[in-house]
């Protein structure tokens, strides 16, 4: 059974295996590192693992608080690689990210052999895009290591009859199944799944509906970044979609979203931060400036 949780917005910490994150205090960024070579923004442009650790560090020093690394397309119409090519791409990446860097790593799979392996040489935070509902041995290895989980809402049609209802439904089932495999309930942060398995008018609505999910009780993490809800509503391509990205974030802070998942860290940082300063604020406090 799910525990009554605390939604008053309170700050809670994550424990990403022994890298703690506070939650509630300020928004977080998720910067994205694509170690592929046909992801839909920036496939190829840091397929190699050098390039990859170049734009790992640019993310650190624009003010990433977690990176999130995916060696496997997801985009529609993507080619499915198997475990043995994703970790080849993910491994010299990984290795020298957990060597030299002291946010958080997170890894973008659905695959729990790929998860095992990171998890085994660090990786702090596991990001299933399938929410524990594709790999059904993903939420026992994370249990046994003791990682937190991203579980993402996803699925194989557009055919709803109740949205957000049966959303939710889904996030219950993983929840429940996460529990039981060990997963501890303070170290699960949902995430609507914007741009999987939804219309362009679909994912609007989620977007607008987003404290319907905060109410479960458990952080929530939005990816919009240049994503085709933004495209197919704006007519825009993919190099033009920065503005949208950060108008998205901000209806999802104010929404109550605890990570913003992104591309352009600096850009989504200092939005973010000015976002956080109005809604976070204590009114009443002494303040002359």
């Amino acid at each position: 059974m799910i525990k009554e949780q605390n939604t008053s917005g309170s700050i809670r910490s994550l424990n990403c295996r022994g890298v703690g994150l506070e939650l509630g205090k300020r928004t977080l960024i998720m910067g994205i590192v694509n170690v592929t070579p046909d992801s839909f923004s920036d496939g190829g442009k840091f397929f190699s693992p050098q390039t990859a650790l170049e734009h790992a560090g640019q993310l650190i020093s624009e003010g990433a608080d977690i990176l999130d690394i995916g060696a496997e397309s997801t985009r529609p119409g993507h080619r499915e690689i198997c475990a043995e090519e994703e970790w080849a791409r993910l491994e010299p990446v990984l290795k020298e990210l957990l060597k030299n860097v002291r946010i958080p790593i997170s890894i973008d799979t659905q695959k729990s052999i790929v998860a095992e392996k990171a998890l085994r040489i660090g990786v702090h935070i596991i990001n299933d895009i399938w929410g524990l509902q594709k790999d059904l041995s993903m939420a026992k290895v994370v249990g046994s290591y003791g990682a937190p989980i991203v579980v993402m809402h996803n699925r194989d049609n557009t055919n709803y009859q109740d949205l957000v209802g049966e959303i939710i439904q889904f996030f219950k089932k993983s929840i429940a199944f996460a529990l039981t495999c060990g997963v501890k309930e303070d170290q699960i942060v949902l995430d609507p799944g914007i741009g999987f398995g939804k219309t362009t008018k679909q994912n609007i609505e989620v977007i607008n509906r987003l404290g319907e999910l905060k109410s479960l009780g458990f952080p929530l993490l939005l990816g919009v970044s240049r994503k085709s809800v933004i495209g197919n509503t704006l007519s825009l391509p993919v190099e033009e979609r920065l503005e949208p990205t950060i108008a998205l974030g901000t209806l999802g802070i104010a929404a109550g979203v605890d990570i913003l998942r992104v591309h352009d860290v600096w850009q989504n940082k200092k939005a973010a931060l000015m976002t956080d300063q109005v809604l976070r604020c204590k009114y009443g406090e002494n303040d002359e400036s």
